[in-house]
């Protein structure tokens, strides 16, 4: 056998033992259960990089905590509950979530859409995540107070109400403790800096992280 022959095969080998140990790797990383972070341009990394965003960080600290899930991002910036609706079905068939956080609503606030209408999607989407065997975790928004309060309190407080009635796990406030900091807002004063995605997942991690060890409890 000719020393290139040799080297051809040694190629070959190299090549296919890569591509085994790849294709290893990545059935393992599919085979953990999906947490699906639903929502809108508070979860897309708006205006910064996408490694530097809360649903990141969320997925490193779920490494770090040796914990069993992976994350997918399907946010999408300028989300409504409406558009949500349409195409929340995909995403559950797609990744086939174990748990869902849902955080949708503030731009259909922001567009002054009657609070029942974002309330009825909203539960829609809780309910096609049940039905598709995803733990729902719905997240709750404010927005800005120039609204005026017959506004802003009821769409405010559905968040907390749609969670009793179907029993949800809640996150009162999603970015709850940044606004109140100027220097944490970009300028448009409704999504936070790189420097407060920290403190949203600070918000998101006490509720999560019980769920997540409840799940594996029920699964040992």
């Amino acid at each position: 056998m000719s020393a290139k022959f040799r080297n051809h095969i040694a190629t070959i080998l190299l090549f296919l033992s890569s591509a085994l140990l790849f294709s290893v790797v990545a059935t393992g990383q599919e085979e953990r259960p999906v947490i699906l972070v639903f929502g809108d341009s508070l979860s897309a990394a708006y205006r910064m990089d996408e490694a530097d965003g809360w649903v990141t960080l969320l997925g490193e600290k779920i490494k770090e905590e040796g914990l069993p899930f992976r994350v997918v991002n399907a946010s999408v910036s300028g989300e409504t509950t409406d558009g949500g609706l349409a195409r929340l079905p995909a995403a559950l068939s797609t990744h086939n979530p174990a748990f869902v956080i849902l955080e949708l609503g503030g731009n259909d606030g922001l567009r002054g859409l009657p609070v029942s209408h974002i309330r009825q999607n909203l539960t829609q989407m809780a309910t096609l995540s049940r039905e598709a065997g995803a733990r729902v975790v719905l997240a709750g928004i404010q927005i800005p107070p120039n609204y005026g309060p017959r506004y802003t309190a009821p769409f405010a407080s559905q968040y907390g109400e749609i969670a009793a009635e179907m029993d949800l796990p809640l996150i009162p406030f999603l970015i709850d403790g940044i606004p109140q900091q100027p220097e944490l807002m970009q300028d448009d004063g409704i999504h936070p800096r790189a420097e407060a995605q920290s403190m949203i997942l600070d918000n998101v991690w006490p509720v999560l992280e019980s769920l997540l060890k409840e799940e594996m409890a029920a699964e040992s």
